[in-house]
């Protein structure tokens, strides 16, 4: 077998995002990505994070990546280009361990969404071309560089950034006519060990294509663009993931939709007064489509383990059943217990929840929604994450959601 070393790097100094290599992404460690993808990958034989930083290094041994050294500081400035930082770990590798792999496999950690089998591939297609120094993923781009223009200035003419032969004005025809062009993305580099060691370079002069799906481009950089992709996520994307599962998509018709109280309906906070009288704080606006779910056949109710009357209260004003004051480590059984008395199938419940003992109803239901600050275990264990939070109106995006999927049926 062919030694093949997946090498994450993953340095601790980000300024867009800072710390975000160890940022919760869909629930796991923004690194935890790219490792799942080395780690489930047939061909690789060791997965080693390159980093500066102490606590990247404790989370990449979490999820299974080996680091067997910290790289130095002055390989992990902003200015730092990969090169280095690969040469140092190979060096590494060789003196210390006698270790030298025939192929590396750069994973970066800001392209986590990656389709399953994309290491193997890579890894195959440059294997088989024995000129191939590298083989880099590529999407089609999403703008034809053929219609762009060289600036110098306001006040100065504009030159075309390219010539294509046979077509005097390129930036004047048709996108049909027009050669194809790719561009690469952040999601894998297979690298033969000489291109890096010889020729000095992560990609050489032969650089062979892996061809990407563009619905897995995805190259994080801003706070906006962590949000944009955490939500293609839980879309039904198939995807490498750090718990190798398939989330269930939203059941094609819905009976039910069961929400914990506190954390869902409130935002989890309380308040008591010198009497110990507790009050929560609960969104008005959750009780706006409840008219509409029911038109469409679909009930909504609270399943909450909370035992203040509060719950009772909050679910009449909004008009609907509660059971409350369950056993914290029962609420998966009562569910169940609760769906076999009014014969309903849970392929068709919705549940939506925030903490640990939600978990077993995302068990007993056909589809787990989680609210967006739900813990981590929560997060994870979701078939959907919601954008709201829980006490804000989290019911009433769920509602939305589910109303515009049946629209869309239509």
């Amino acid at each position: 077998m062919v030694e093949t070393l997946a090498l994450i790097p993953a340095r601790g100094g980000s300024k867009g995002i800072p710390r975000k290599n160890i940022r919760s992404f869909a629930g796991y460690p923004l690194i935890a990505w790219s490792i799942a993808a080395a780690k489930q990958a047939a061909c690789v034989t060791r997965v080693i994070v390159s980093t500066d930083d102490p606590e990247i290094a404790a989370v990449a041994r979490e999820y299974g990546a080996e680091t067997p050294f910290l790289r130095p500081p002055e390989l992990a400035q902003d200015r730092t280009t990969d090169l280095p930082v690969f040469e140092h770990a190979l060096k590494f590798l060789e003196e210390v361990e006698g270790c030298k792999p025939e192929v590396v496999v750069q994973l970066r950690p800001t392209s986590p969404i990656r389709p399953r089998g994309m290491v193997d591939d890579a890894v195959r297609i440059l294997l088989a071309h024995v000129d191939a120094d590298c083989v880099r993923g590529v999407v089609p781009a999403g703008q034809n560089p053929h219609k762009m223009w060289r600036f110098a200035g306001e006040d100065k003419a504009m030159q075309p950034l390219l010539e294509v032969d046979g077509i005097p004005e390129p930036f004047n025809a048709p996108r049909q006519i027009l050669p194809p062009v790719y561009w690469q993305t952040g999601h894998i580099d297979a690298i033969r060990l000489s291109t890096i060691t010889s020729k000095k370079s992560l990609t050489g002069n032969v650089i062979y294509p892996l061809v990407i799906d563009p619905r897995y481009t995805v190259d994080i950089d801003t706070l906006p663009d962590w949000a944009k992709y955490e939500a293609l996520v839980y879309s039904g994307l198939e995807m490498v993931a750090p718990e190798n599962r398939t989330r269930r998509q939203m059941p094609e018709h819905i009976k039910l939709i069961v929400s914990d109280f506190d954390g869902v309906i409130t935002d989890g906070r309380v308040w008591v007064d010198e009497n110990g009288r507790e009050t929560v704080a609960a969104s008005r606006s959750d009780s706006m489509r409840i008219r509409q779910m029911r038109e469409r056949g679909i009930d909504v109710m609270i399943l909450s383990s909370e035992v203040n009357p509060v719950v009772k209260a909050r679910a009449k004003k909004m008009g609907i059943d509660a059971i409350h004051g369950v056993d914290l480590h029962d609420k998966g059984n009562v569910l169940k217990k609760f769906l076999a008395e009014k014969n309903l199938d849970a392929a068709q419940i919705v549940y939506v929840g925030n903490d640990f003992n939600d978990l077993p109803c995302f068990e007993a239901a056909g589809w787990a929604v989680a609210v967006a600050d739900a813990y981590p275990e929560v997060l994870r264990a979701a078939d959907y994450v919601l954008k709201t939070n829980g006490g804000f109106g989290a019911l009433r995006e769920l509602c939305e959601l589910i109303l515009k999927n049946i629209q869309e049926k239509k």
